[in-house]
């Protein structure tokens, strides 16, 4: 291949590429006007190529650049470029992997894998083969070069290397790789596990074929003088555990000895691998049987791992302790996400899809954006917690004498580790604990004001993993001292104090709820206070608090002394942010949670409130559809008008029919039917939820929309979608419920995607309680039209038994005894599961009880004393005699 450069494009080329590394802005700005100029012409990447490999000469910034900018190039313009131009730099890359300088090795490798992925590795049938046979070259660079190539193919290509259309390299590579586990540069062995380690996760059939060599192989590298090497065999060994724990079970002894070496390797990043062994190992069911004789060798291990290292104190500038009054870089503040609404039956109101667990467990150790990724000490204690729910109260016997020395110890570090392990074991043992928590708690509480802003600040995290606990004692004793000292803490002079602080505090709010109430006044001027004190981040945290503390304790909050200390500087708030402003979205979020709350109270604030949601949505509707009309337009952030729906809904539920002058003079139902039909699944589950709370609160102004609405409700009967599925449903069911008979006309549109999402395998719980409701309900105001249909849902409805009497449960349940009455024989096959529901009342109004009673008789009636006696006879004895004490049958 031959292509050789005119020496003025050269200089040009390389004055820019010395440019395009200036600190200055516009410069850059004008470096990559440049660089678009010149990606006009064809062999603008033949230049870049030979400057990499070509230009030794040359600086090796400058060349390592030129490789990235080619590489960013082919990745972006690659199937535009010519054959002979792709042929030549392929060429040219092959020639260069072993080059002196170790970055231009690297920039080539990573240049060799964007080629590969951007035509495909079939593309380049001589790639492979020829690494392969660079790895057996006398020299070290061209040996190394193609290993660190290989390794970047590996990782990109697992599946694919291992597959029938390229005729399995692996079968090829795989063993080629391990003869090289040997070699005598500790780089060269640490890319041969590396390469071979990408294979492990998917069970590549290449190498399960050598899987014994393999595990023996990384056996012998275990002692290895090279952190790299040892870093990498650990991460083998714990991927192994997941895909081959058959293999590694007769070595399990040596391979726990083992790791509990490398827990302690004095590099942190082998530390950290071998510590991810601890979490894989506690999810095998192995776990208590193998790991049972070493756990007094590891407990106190993982402890050590979780003190902060002296560059983590740094990084934390956990050595400054005042900085409350240092504003926040916007950097800093990480991307919160709203979660919409949804609706969950069986409390009537609005609350968390209770389909996903919040884990809490991290949110403790998030120290600072700074070390927010996973370290040796979030992952010491990650382990301590799983474990800790694997060995439960058997684990004390070790981990107390532990907590003895270190939560009491004269160095801060020492007992700031001590309290992490505390709150660590916390879910695990805390049957164990409760003897201990007496003497701990108070303990704990006077660790909140320890001189070191970083004790005080786990301790808040600690406390509040056993706020359960605290709750549920005499509350002088516990919770009026720690409350107290929480509140202190939110007005801490210590940013990330202050943080912690309000996380815990919202917790504690979540367990204590009502308890909370006699201490409303002291906690608010507390919460109050912090937003004239607080920098911007802990002021998101602190909305959060605020919205909780108004979803726990409910309409306690509606009394004029509390809005009166509550609602000023939030307004205040709420007028100075503009409309684009991101932290209007938890103020929002904050706001509806207190509009649920006061109900009336909120009456005065409603006004602007109302009208800056609708225009927040509108806004946002009307960008969008300028952006699908003009692709240069931005696309709009659809957040803002979720978090406005979802306020609306707030105020919906909270004002109930005195919403209704504000929707009369509004566009709601206009911008509602747009939303309803918004690609993103969010925005529809929030409209849903908004139709929903629009129905109960002022239908007259939903009713004339039903032929618009229904069909659209129909189409979103999609279990895909589990939230969206679950409030479309529930708004029909409100619906009809309002539009009674009327409801005839639509039934058509749901009633049989109803059925099917109610007989679907592992359909969550709320949805399919939510949909046994809406079917009750639809029965209900229309028996003739839904009774035929019995026999296609009648089992399922055994899902009411979980709710609780309220008013949804007792629509569903009429329902359910009209359409038996129109077709009795539709309920026979499954008759068991209707008497197994109507047990479940605790105490069923009186008329509806004469129904299921009348219906209950009849049964018995028809079937005579018998076959009556002979189908009881196959009912729990629970049930049976539940039936007669309730129904008298």
């Amino acid at each position: 291949m031959t292509w050789e450069p005119q020496a003025n494009g050269l200089q040009q080329i390389i004055a820019i590429l010395k440019e395009s590394q200036s600190p200055d802005t516009a410069t850059q700005m004008a470096v990559h006007m440049k660089l678009e100029e010149l990606n006009q012409y064809p062999d603008f990447n033949n230049y870049l190529i030979y400057v990499l490999t070509k230009l030794k000469a040359e600086d090796e910034p400058t060349r390592s650049l030129s490789g990235l900018i080619l590489k960013n190039n082919i990745r972006n313009h690659g199937n535009n470029l010519r054959p002979e131009i792709v042929e030549y730099i392929k060429h040219e890359c092959l020639q260069a992997i072993g080059d002196t300088s170790p970055l231009i090795r690297a920039t080539v490798g990573i240049l060799i894998t964007t080629i590969a992925s951007n035509g495909g590795l079939h593309n380049w049938p001589q790639l492979l083969p020829s690494l392969c046979e660079m790895l057996d070259s006398q020299d070290y660079n061209v040996c190394e070069g193609a290993f660190s190539a290989l390794q970047k193919i590996c990782e990109d290509h697992a599946e694919v290397l291992d597959s029938a259309a390229l005729n399995r390299p692996l079968n090829i590579m795989i063993p080629k790789f391990m003869q090289y586990f040997s070699h005598n540069d500790p780089k060269i062995r640490s890319h041969a596990i590396a390469c071979i380690n990408h294979f492990i996760i998917n069970r590549s059939q290449a190498l399960m074929l050598h899987i014994d060599a393999f595990i023996e192989s990384l056996f012998n590298l275990s002692s290895d003088d090279d952190h790299e090497v040892r870093k990498n065999v650990c991460h083998g060994l714990v991927m192994l555990l997941e895909v081959r724990m058959d293999r590694l079970l007769p070595h399990m002894p040596q391979i726990i000895e083992y790791m509990l070496m490398r827990t302690q390797d004095s590099d942190d990043g082998v530390a950290l691998e071998a510590s991810e062994f601890w979490l894989s190992l506690a999810e095998q069911n192995i776990c208590k049987d193998v790991l049972t004789p070493y756990l007094p060798q590891l407990a106190p291990v993982l402890v050590r791992g979780m003190r902060y290292s002296e560059i983590d104190i740094i990084l934390l500038k956990g050595n400054i302790e005042d900085n409350d009054m240092v504003p926040d870089r916007e950097e800093d503040i990480r991307p919160r996400f709203h979660k919409s609404r949804s609706h969950t039956i069986k409390s009537g109101e609005a609350g968390g899809g209770g389909d996903e667990e919040d884990d809490d467990f991290d949110s403790g150790l998030d120290d600072d954006s700074s070390l927010s990724e996973w370290n040796l000490r979030k992952c010491s204690a990650a382990a301590l917690d799983v474990l800790a729910n694997v060995f439960r109260e058997e684990c004390l016997p070790i981990v107390l004498p532990i907590l003895k020395d270190t939560l009491f110890h004269h160095e801060w570090v020492i007992k700031e580790s001590g309290v992490l392990a505390l709150g660590a074991i916390a879910e695990g043992c805390m049957q164990g604990m409760i003897q201990h928590l007496p003497e701990l708690i108070p303990y704990l509480i006077s660790c909140l004001s320890d001189k070191k802003a970083l004790v005080r600040s786990i301790t808040c995290w600690t406390l509040s993993r056993y706020a359960n606990w605290v709750v549920n004692q005499p509350h002088d004793q516990y919770l009026k001292p720690l409350m107290e000292e929480l509140l202190k803490r939110i007005l801490d002079s210590n940013k990330r104090v202050q943080e912690a602080a309000c996380s815990a505090f919202a917790t504690l709010e979540e367990e204590a709820c009502t308890d909370l109430v006699p201490y409303l006044e002291y906690i608010l001027q507390t919460l109050v206070f912090a937003f004239s004190k607080y920098q911007h981040k802990n002021l998101l945290i602190l909305y959060d608090a605020v919205g909780t503390l108004a979803d726990s304790v409910g309409h306690h909050l509606n009394k004029p002394q509390y809005i009166d200390i509550l609602m000023p500087p939030l307004i205040e708030k709420w007028n100075l942010l503009k409309d684009d402003d991101k932290d209007l979205f938890p103020l929002l979020e904050c706001l509806s949670s207190i509009a649920t709350a006061l109900q009336s109270g909120f009456l005065p604030y409603c006004d602007p409130v109302y009208k800056r949601c609708i225009s927040l949505i509108e806004q946002t509707i009307n960008q969008d559809m300028a952006w699908k009309q003009n692709p240069g337009f931005d696309q709009p952030d659809k957040e803002r008008m979720i978090v406005a729906l979802d306020l609306l809904s707030g105020l919906a539920e909270g004002l109930d029919g005195h919403i209704e002058s504000l929707v009369a003079n509004s566009n709601i139902m206009q911008l509602l039917y747009q939303c309803m039909q918004d690609a993103l699944p969010e925005v529809r589950q929030s409209s849903f939820a908004l139709l929903g709370d629009l129905t109960k609160a002022c239908f007259q102004h939903v009713h004339p929309f039903m032929a618009e609405f229904f069909p659209i409700l129909g189409q979103n009967l999609n279990p895909d979608h589990i939230s969206v599925c679950n409030n479309a449903t529930w708004a029909i069911g409100e619906i009809c419920m309002k539009l009674g008979e009327e409801t005839r006309q639509y039934i058509h549109l749901v009633l049989k995607e109803l059925i099917i999402i109610i007989n679907r395998q592992n359909t969550p719980k709320t949805l399919l309680e939510n949909t046994a409701i809406t079917i009750g309900r639809l029965g209900y105001v229309c028996p003739v039209e839904v009774a035929p249909f019995l026999p296609e849902f009648v089992r399922q409805c055994t899902s009411l038994r979980h709710i609780r009497d309220n008013d949804e449960k007792d629509s569903a349940f009429r329902g359910m005894c009209h359409m038996i009455t129109v077709n009795p024989a539709g309920v026979v096959p499954d008759f068991i599961f209707f008497c197994d529901a109507i047990a479940s009342w605790v105490n069923p109004p009186q008329d509806l009880h004469q129904m299921i009673q009348k219906i209950l008789h009849g049964f018995k009636n028809q079937v005579g004393e018998e076959n009556w006696r002979r189908f009881v006879d196959q009912f729990p004895s629970t049930l049976s005699d539940r039936l007669v004490a309730m129904y008298n049958i």
